[in-house]
């Protein structure tokens, strides 16, 4: 019966991952917009929309744009979850762990996230109103989606993000250093999972403003960086270089237009 109980969570787990992966596709094709995020002739009319227009427009709105975040971050955290979940299983003999405790653990992880989807659509919203952003997202101006980069570029080399992402890289640490047994036990490490996982993804969440927040490559490509990240061979040495991938690209980001001009 164990056994079985396992693998319908592991499988609810992934089917939730691919149903939010399958929900974003299928809105970026009724949008009308291309795996980069860049729209044809109706997402095209739709980014061009005054946010402040008397009419109705989901993505001038905070429910359906928190809506998205959250599927979004559905589809792009929890394949990032998974080496944290197989951690708190191989303690579940050992210390006294519940497969209530595990499911503890995941929706205080997810718990978190959703707060951070709130908190990014009223970043957005706020960003599309003061014309940063157009509906779709994207950057209105090269030199913002360039700060964004070299920011979350530079942020891979300071020290709140090595704190972070320690804990991301290393949940068995975490785990046996803030142990608690049970449901209300796996849901606060879970929180305290989520929050550090905020303080190491954050930038790359960001950089949905870049190139637009519908752009299923941008989502592929961050998740992927995530996911590295927190493999424990390899995660240590993948977040400098990824800085250094990200300052450079911001450079050529705001060299870009004047390149093309000359």
């Amino acid at each position: 019966m164990a056994d079985i109980v396992r693998s319908a969570l592991w499988l609810g787990v992934f089917a939730l991952i691919l149903a939010a992966w399958a929900w974003l596709y299928f809105m970026a094709v009724g949008m009308d917009l291309d795996l980069i995020g860049r729209p044809g002739e109706m997402g095209q009319r739709m980014a061009a929309m005054d946010p402040r227009m008397d009419m109705y427009m989901p993505m001038a709105e905070f429910g359906p744009l928190f809506a998205m975040w959250a599927v979004m971050m559905a589809a792009m955290m929890l394949p990032t979850m998974v080496p944290t979940l197989t951690t708190y299983e191989a303690l579940m003999v050992s210390a006294d762990g519940t497969r209530a405790g595990w499911i503890g653990v995941l929706l205080g992880y997810s718990v978190v996230w959703t707060g951070f989807a709130a908190l990014i659509a009223g970043i957005q919203l706020a960003l599309l109103f003061g014309g940063v952003v157009d509906m779709l997202g994207i950057a209105a101006n090269p030199l913002f989606g360039a700060a964004l980069l070299i920011a979350a570029g530079l942020y891979q080399f300071s020290h709140p993000k090595a704190v972070c992402h320690g804990v991301c890289l290393s949940p068995m640490s975490y785990f046996l250093g803030r142990w608690r047994t049970g449901f209300t036990g796996g849901v606060r490490m879970g929180l305290g999972l989520g929050a550090f996982c905020v303080g190491c993804c954050w930038g790359y969440m960001a950089l949905g403003f870049v190139g637009g927040v519908m752009s299923l490559l941008w989502m592929g490509l961050a998740t992927l960086a995530m996911v590295l990240e927190k493999l424990p061979q390899i995660g240590q040495y993948v977040t400098r270089p990824m800085g250094v991938i990200l300052i450079g690209l911001g450079i050529g980001w705001a060299l870009w237009p004047v390149v093309m001009g000359g």
